[in-house]
């Protein structure tokens, strides 16, 4: 018998997941894993709208895009990841639970949970999902890793109880974390005034001891100097002491991307000009002989 006219394409696809797979793993060339996604994704498009009974054809094309998803993290496109499985499957209410599962995580793994939540809530709240076996899995994790960091209670508490929940005793539970996560969310927000009022004298107490450090290090150096003028007058000082105090932040570990160190260098900086400054001033110097 002559095989059916669909059978190229997912032929091809197979093919092109099983190369894919192992560009990802094994050679770990992500830019063609991604390719290779594509191109197994686009020879599925036709077919798989033709035969869409066969399970095993949706099942490769979903493999694709979790392949092509983790090859575009692994390259730090996770940016494009939404946009990305979105053009093979056009709107969010078609996403296979895998996919959508795994786009969840990353936003949420990356600190962009918001970029899920249209997506998010359309697939859950789509009537042809509320059948699925995955429903609440999904309904579970979309609650606890997008919609209660955002502080969005009041719409996942909605969305908890529109969702067709075969477990009557699981959608109490996700009700009972969202009035948990709320109660959370309200103290933090009565208490964060007063951690603050108590932050900043601890940072000024670790300034102190560190311009006492740096005083005394800028100290001893413009003593170096002085003793060094006789023989070395035409050293750059300048440099010499720049270095020093780049030296001096790489000791104590500022950390740039902590909130709390911004002012604390910017005043720490304060402090270089003035020891800068005082380095500057008039040093004894052996007459010119001529």
């Amino acid at each position: 018998a002559e095989p059916p006219a669909w059978a190229p394409g997912p032929a091809q696809a197979a093919a092109l997941l099983e190369e894919a797979a192992d560009l990802l793993v094994l050679h770990r060339d992500f830019a063609a894993a991604v390719e290779r996604c594509e191109a197994g994704c686009d020879s599925l498009g036709p077919h798989l709208r033709r035969c869409l009974f066969l399970t095993s054809f949706a099942e490769v094309k979903c493999s694709l895009c979790v392949v092509g998803i983790q090859a575009l993290a692994e390259m730090n496109r996770w940016r494009e990841v939404l946009s990305w499985v979105l053009q093979y499957y056009h709107v969010p209410e078609h996403l296979p639970p895998k996919v959508l599962e795994l786009c969840i995580l990353l936003y949420s793994k990356v600190g962009e949970p918001q970029v899920m939540l249209e997506a998010g809530s359309s697939w859950l709240r789509a009537q042809g999902n509320q059948r699925l076996p995955e429903l609440g899995p999904l309904l579970e994790l979309f609650v606890a890793q997008v919609l209660l960091p955002l502080g969005h209670f009041e719409g996942a508490e909605e969305l908890v109880r529109g969702c067709a929940l075969e477990d009557s005793e699981q959608q109490l539970q996700l009700l009972g974390s969202v009035c948990e996560s709320r109660a959370r969310w309200a103290r933090r927000r009565e208490t964060r005034p007063a951690a603050e009022e108590q932050q900043d004298p601890a940072t000024e107490t670790v300034l102190g001891v560190l311009s006492q450090k740096l005083l005394t290090m800028v100290t001893l150096l413009r003593r170096a100097l002085r003793s060094m003028s006789n023989h070395f007058y035409f050293l750059p000082y300048k440099k010499m002491l720049l270095a020093t105090f780049l030296l001096y932040l790489v000791v104590v570990r500022l950390d740039p991307a902590s909130p709390t160190s911004l002012p604390f260098i910017y005043k720490l900086v304060q402090l270089f000009r003035q020891a800068w400054a005082a380095v500057l001033s008039p040093i004894h110097r052996p007459p010119i002989r001529d």
